[in-house]
């Protein structure tokens, strides 16, 4: 497999309370990337399959909260998050 097809996964963590903006709180590719999406799995929490998102997600440092350019394609992904959550319900 090369470098270009190699599977990578971003977690994200955004405490409205705590935190001004979601921050990167796992990153990685190939089994590390795997390893983030079987634990999401395991703990039932919802998983978005957007490349172009994650490309510019992985360039960001754990902790580092996300980018102002950014905000509309992650609110994107939390709308996702929450409809995914209370179809659950």
């Amino acid at each position: 497999m090369n470098k270009q097809n190699k599977k990578k996964a971003v977690a994200l963590k955004y405490d409205r309370q705590n935190d001004g903006a979601p921050k990167i709180i796992a990153k990685g590719e190939g089994l590390v990337a795997q390893k983030i999406i079987d634990l999401a799995k395991e703990h039932d929490i919802p998983i978005k399959d957007d490349p172009d998102l994650i490309e510019v997600l992985s360039s960001l440092d754990i902790n580092e909260e996300i980018p102002s350019e950014i905000y509309v394609a992650v609110a994107e992904l939390l709308a996702f998050v929450y409809s995914a959550n209370s179809d659950r319900s």
